[in-house]
Protein backbone atom coordinates (compact mmCIF):
# COMPACT_ATOMS: atom_id res chain seq x y z
CA UNK A 1 0.00 0.00 0.00
CA UNK A 2 1.83 3.50 -0.93
CA UNK A 3 0.94 6.55 1.13
CA UNK A 4 0.69 9.20 -0.07
CA UNK A 5 3.77 11.78 0.28
CA UNK A 6 3.09 15.16 2.41
CA UNK A 7 5.28 17.88 2.14
CA UNK A 8 7.04 19.24 5.08
CA UNK A 9 5.64 22.81 4.75
CA UNK A 10 2.14 20.94 4.06
CA UNK A 11 2.27 19.00 7.59
CA UNK A 12 0.23 18.76 10.78
CA UNK A 13 3.19 17.71 12.74
CA UNK A 14 6.27 19.76 13.98
CA UNK A 15 9.23 16.66 13.78
CA UNK A 16 10.40 16.78 16.30
CA UNK A 17 7.76 16.05 18.60
CA UNK A 18 5.84 14.11 21.31
CA UNK A 19 3.79 11.75 19.71
CA UNK A 20 0.77 9.51 21.16
CA UNK A 21 -0.22 6.31 20.00
CA UNK A 22 -2.89 4.19 20.90
CA UNK A 23 -2.77 0.78 20.18
CA UNK A 24 -5.72 -1.91 20.84
CA UNK A 25 -5.03 -5.72 21.84
CA UNK A 26 -6.44 -9.03 23.30
CA UNK A 27 -5.31 -8.74 26.52
CA UNK A 28 -2.09 -11.27 26.85
CA UNK A 29 0.71 -11.07 29.37
CA UNK A 30 3.15 -10.40 26.34
CA UNK A 31 1.01 -7.49 24.96
CA UNK A 32 2.63 -4.84 26.44
CA UNK A 33 6.01 -5.88 26.15
CA UNK A 34 6.18 -7.34 22.59
CA UNK A 35 4.32 -3.80 21.54
CA UNK A 36 7.31 -2.01 23.56
CA UNK A 37 10.09 -3.73 21.47
CA UNK A 38 8.27 -3.20 18.51
CA UNK A 39 7.98 0.41 19.15
CA UNK A 40 11.69 0.90 20.50
CA UNK A 41 12.50 -0.51 16.61
CA UNK A 42 11.30 3.05 15.65
CA UNK A 43 12.09 5.43 18.83
CA UNK A 44 15.39 3.73 20.51
CA UNK A 45 15.23 6.03 23.03
CA UNK A 46 11.27 5.11 24.21
CA UNK A 47 11.04 4.05 27.60
CA UNK A 48 7.79 1.57 29.07
CA UNK A 49 7.65 4.42 31.33
CA UNK A 50 6.19 6.59 28.69
CA UNK A 51 2.91 3.75 28.69
CA UNK A 52 -0.79 4.44 29.75
CA UNK A 53 -2.48 0.64 29.86
CA UNK A 54 -6.19 0.53 29.84
CA UNK A 55 -8.20 -2.51 30.11
CA UNK A 56 -11.28 -2.87 28.85
CA UNK A 57 -14.73 -2.96 30.90
CA UNK A 58 -14.81 -6.65 30.13
CA UNK A 59 -10.91 -7.53 30.55
CA UNK A 60 -10.82 -9.15 27.05
CA UNK A 61 -8.67 -6.39 25.53
CA UNK A 62 -5.68 -4.18 26.67
CA UNK A 63 -5.34 -0.77 25.14
CA UNK A 64 -1.79 1.18 25.32
CA UNK A 65 -1.06 4.72 25.08
CA UNK A 66 2.88 5.29 24.42
CA UNK A 67 3.93 8.64 23.65
CA UNK A 68 6.43 8.36 21.26
CA UNK A 69 9.55 10.98 19.98
CA UNK A 70 8.44 11.39 16.42
CA UNK A 71 11.32 12.82 14.03
CA UNK A 72 9.62 12.05 10.79
CA UNK A 73 6.21 11.51 8.76
CA UNK A 74 8.46 8.51 7.37
CA UNK A 75 9.33 6.80 11.11
CA UNK A 76 5.71 7.84 12.42
CA UNK A 77 4.48 5.99 8.59
CA UNK A 78 6.43 2.87 9.46
CA UNK A 79 5.53 2.68 12.73
CA UNK A 80 2.00 2.40 12.08
CA UNK A 81 2.24 0.19 10.00
CA UNK A 82 4.35 -2.49 12.13
CA UNK A 83 1.97 -1.84 14.94
CA UNK A 84 -1.16 -2.18 12.26
CA UNK A 85 0.25 -5.71 11.02
CA UNK A 86 1.30 -7.23 14.41
CA UNK A 87 -0.86 -10.24 14.84
CA UNK A 88 -1.75 -9.14 18.59
CA UNK A 89 -2.80 -5.96 17.13
CA UNK A 90 -6.24 -4.99 16.86
CA UNK A 91 -6.32 -1.68 16.15
CA UNK A 92 -3.85 1.80 16.23
CA UNK A 93 -5.16 4.88 16.69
Amino acid sequence: MNMPTIPAEESLIEYPSDFPIKVVGIMQDEFAQTIVELVVEHDPEFHAGKIEMRPSSQGKYLSLTLTIRATSRAQLDNLYRALSSHELVKFVL
